[in-house]
């Protein structure tokens, strides 16, 4: 089992759990982070520390949300790895909590 980034991070890209994850499995996009599914140790450090929630325990992705599996395996194969925090967007305070944000995923 992984953990899987979802839509809530879209334009927010904290990385607050990119700091606790012990296997540096996360993977940075312009706007969005992913999680590589085979380098995931299922630890669950990182879930906890999404200030926007946006992280899931495979097995607890919300049924409108399953697209983000195949999208963090995806991205995650292509993106740099990302291994020590940075300052969020600033206008990332603005998007937390909006919904239907898939389209704005910059690959």
């Amino acid at each position: 089992m992984t953990f899987v980034v979802g839509e809530d991070c879209i334009k927010c890209k904290h990385t607050d759990c990119v700091e606790v994850c012990p296997v540096d499995c996360f993977y940075e996009g312009p706007n969005f982070l992913v999680i590589h599914p085979d380098e995931c140790i299922d630890c669950a450090l990182c879930e906890p520390e999404c200030p926007v929630n946006a992280i899931f325990s495979e097995d607890e992705l919300p049924d409108d949300q399953q697209v983000f599996l195949e999208l963090n395996a995806e991205l995650s194969e292509v993106w740099p790895n990302i291994t020590e925090m940075k300052a969020p967007p600033a206008d990332s305070e603005e998007w937390a909590g909006k919904p239907d944000k898939l389209q704005y995923l910059e690959r």
